[in-house]
């Protein structure tokens, strides 16, 4: 980075600067920690900045990053355990902040489930689109400029992930 010249600098750091606090938050809902989380996205970062030149050069920059970041999440992952969990912990969570003292924790915690599972499902661009529009509450605008996509695609992933979702959870709650 000492051999960059200052505009390469300045729009790495900015770019480092408008990215991470939406990165650490989407790593912490993949890995369920801060130091999982902190470790994927500043491996990400590392592995950005040492491309940064030649992404500047790209047509698709936050699209790139999203790979990078992506990438670095899954080797995450696998370094924790190279084994899937029984059971992902989040949805316990999750279920158990939303739900109200006078509502049926037990029901809300067997829907929630029910969710992630479907939401495992779903294709990875629409599980993406999904986790940033409903997970972190972006808008499909914010989500696109995360992922690096333009925000039609965001809504129609979101289209899509909600359609394919109402079908998994018809057929799962048939069953």
């Amino acid at each position: 980075m000492s051999q960059w010249d200052s505009t390469a600098r300045l729009s790495y750091w900015a770019f480092h600067a408008d990215r991470r606090p939406a990165y650490m938050r989407f790593a912490y809902l993949q890995l369920g920690s801060d130091a999982a989380a902190e470790e994927a996205v500043d491996a990400a970062f590392d592995s950005i900045m040492g491309e940064w030149l030649r992404m500047l050069h790209m047509d698709r920059l936050d699209a790139y990053a999203w790979t990078v970041l992506k990438q670095r999440l899954i080797d995450r992952q696998f370094s924790r355990s190279p084994w899937p969990e029984p059971m992902d912990t989040s949805a316990f969570e999750a279920a158990l902040k939303e739900a109200h003292a006078e509502a049926d924790q037990y029901e809300v915690l067997t829907d929630t489930i029910r969710f992630y599972s479907a939401v495992s499902r779903l294709a990875e661009r629409q599980r993406d689109a999904v986790l940033l529009r409903y997970g972190l509450q972006c808008t499909p605008g914010e989500a696109a400029a995360i992922m690096g996509v333009d925000e039609a695609t965001v809504r129609s992933q979101l289209g899509q992930a909600q359609r394919r979702l109402a079908r998994l959870l018809d057929t799962s709650a048939e069953s």
